[in-house]
């Protein structure tokens, strides 16, 4: 389909809307700047605190700062707007992504979200994600204008590793997704005519397998994000940029520090440790995986890691193994200094952490991939009232309060929910209470008070 002239009228569009929000390289008197970069603050004082406040640890150090990279404040809320916008706009320039064609991709969350963005302009974005999402999750994703199809599978494992479903439940779960595709108006005949690769795929939980599948069925384009290698070259060639022209403003540079981040697909770990190979001849990052079992937003555990295309561990300076349990604790801290940390930049904090405790670094920028508002704010925007406070808010007073009460009118967060509140907030769970949905619903009717949830 490459063949194809580009969609004038779509490039345009896409351009005139997100080519001056997202950070970019212009050439400026000769000299490659970037634009809209996203903020480089130093944390080394606030980490400290951290490590004090919630381990007990003292550190410190001669020569020791931390700058945090927040991504988190980048348009779309995360670092997969950078390698999203770059994906997408090379299939229109290339004629592969025309309007009226359906976009189909696995994701955790960010990298939909950053798709939706797209959908003003015409296009039809269909996720394929897991029941295991947060609920604030799905809902945004939703809210975003995004199409969901729930799999009653894991959607993280590698391509091809063998998972746990079977065949029989695979096909239950093929007949669940080619139901919703019919439902979101999709014919029937092109699902049928590949139902036995589906099936396939499903039994070995490649969901990466059933997008790039589903969207050749239709006709249609899969950004492809675990296996593109726009998702490292966007890193490579911005992202890497960005960072080192911030660090030469502070007197150093990507060839002094190291580089703190968590895997998710791999892109931007690759694209800095390639730059800075190239740049400076050294090995300059540190990446942070959950430990087995643990459920990180977004994030794969090292087993999950390998064979996928962009996990390369001979290019990185160390792999590190955390707690996520341990990390929660650095959600609430940072959250209640002001700062907006989500899991994936919570799990890197924490490692930078017992890095320093180990004395292994000096000088380290971690990468903070996304915030933490998704997971904590998930009802719309105009049913906010105006004597509610934001989650930074709340978390620097929460002193003030006796209680908090989650409140909702069409979901009910599970456990993981609830203690990723707590621990955004800084309160302990048994200070967490759920609302009734029919309560809320009284409360958004003008029936009832909103100090009756309690």
């Amino acid at each position: 389909m490459g063949n194809r002239p580009a969609d004038v009228d779509l490039l345009e569009s896409f351009r005139a809307e997100f080519r001056g929000k997202a950070p970019r390289l212009e050439d400026v008197g000769g000299i490659k700047v970037v634009i809209n970069p996203t903020p480089l603050r130093d944390i080394t004082v606030d980490l400290l605190d951290c490590a004090r406040v919630e381990f007990g640890l003292r550190l410190g150090g001669e020569g020791l700062v931390v700058y945090g990279k927040f991504d988190s404040e980048i348009p779309g809320g995360s670092v997969k707007t950078r390698p999203a916008l770059w994906i997408m706009e090379d299939a229109i320039l290339s004629g592969r992504l025309v309007r009226g064609q359906p976009v189909f991709e696995t994701t955790s969350g960010n990298f939909g979200l950053a798709l939706g963005a797209m959908t003003g302009l015409g296009l039809k974005v269909v996720a394929l994600v897991s029941r295991k999402l947060q609920e604030g999750v799905l809902e945004q994703l939703g809210s975003s204008g995004v199409e969901l199809v729930n799999l009653d599978i894991d959607i993280c494992p590698a391509p091809g590793v063998q998972g746990d479903v079977n065949l029989a439940m695979a096909k239950g779960v093929a007949a669940s997704v080619g139901q919703r595709l019919a439902e979101l108006g999709f014919e029937t005949a092109p699902f049928d005519s590949v139902r036995t690769e589906v099936e396939e795929l499903l039994a070995r939980q490649d969901a990466i397998g059933l997008a790039k599948l589903l969207a050749r069925a239709y006709g249609g384009f899969c950004p492809s994000q675990y296996d593109n290698e726009l998702n490292v070259g966007v890193h490579e060639s911005v992202t890497s940029v960005e960072i080192d022209q911030q660090l030469k403003q502070l007197g150093t540079s990507l060839g002094d520090v190291e580089l703190v981040c968590a895997f998710g697909t791999g892109g931007t770990a690759a694209g800095i440790s390639r730059y800075v190979a190239r740049t400076y001849g050294k090995k300059a990052v540190r990446v942070v995986f959950p430990l087995a079992g643990q459920d990180v937003a977004g994030i794969r555990t090292r087993e999950r890691a390998v064979g996928l295309k962009f996990y390369e561990p001979q290019s990185y300076l160390g792999q590190h193994e955390a707690d996520f349990e341990e990390a929660r604790r650095v959600i609430g801290f940072f959250n209640r200094k002001g700062y907006d940390v989500g899991e994936s930049g919570a799990l890197a904090l924490y490692s930078c952490i017992q890095i320093i405790n180990y004395g292994a670094a000096k000088k380290m920028v971690v990468v903070i991939a996304d915030g933490a508002s998704k997971y904590l704010q998930a009802a719309a925007p105009e049913r906010r009232k105006r004597d509610e406070v934001t989650l930074q808010e709340a978390a620097s007073a929460i002193g003030e309060y006796g209680s908090v009460v989650w409140t909702h009118n069409m979901f009910v967060p599970k456990e993981e929910g609830l203690m990723l509140i707590a621990a955004a907030l800084g309160c302990e769970r048994g200070a967490i209470k759920v609302a009734k949905t029919k309560d809320v619903q009284e409360v958004l009717n003008g029936r009832a008070s909103p100090a009756g949830l309690e």
